[in-house]
């Protein structure tokens, strides 16, 4: 599936310029970077609340598909411009990483 289509499905809002227009495969929820860096995989969609540049690194590194922001988190000025020059999507959303989690894993299985 083409994050494109998560977004509509899911009524995520995309901060930045990266292309949405790419596949993922599954997803991966936690706030601890070392954690997603051992764990995740490529082109997993990754669910998370931290907003600083970090992010990108870590998403640029495995390949992530895309970060999605829960609980109303937005990302920093200085991660959308990270991720604007790393071409990594992030996305938001208001509800909580519970939910968001099931709404992805509902469509992407």
């Amino acid at each position: 599936m083409k994050i494109n289509e998560l977004i509509e499905k899911t009524n995520l809002k995309q901060f930045g310029t990266a292309d949405i227009n790419r596949d993922f495969e599954g997803g991966y929820a936690s706030d601890l970077l070392s954690d997603v860096m051992g764990n995740a995989k490529e082109k997993n969609v990754w669910i998370t609340m931290q907003t600083h540049k970090n992010v990108v690194a870590v998403a640029s590194l495995k390949d992530i598909a895309a970060i999605v922001f829960s609980n109303g988190n937005t990302p920093e000025s200085d991660t959308i411009e990270a991720a604007n020059e790393e071409d990594v999507i992030l996305l938001g959303t208001t509800k909580g990483t519970y939910e968001i989690c099931g709404e992805i894993y509902q469509i992407a299985k």
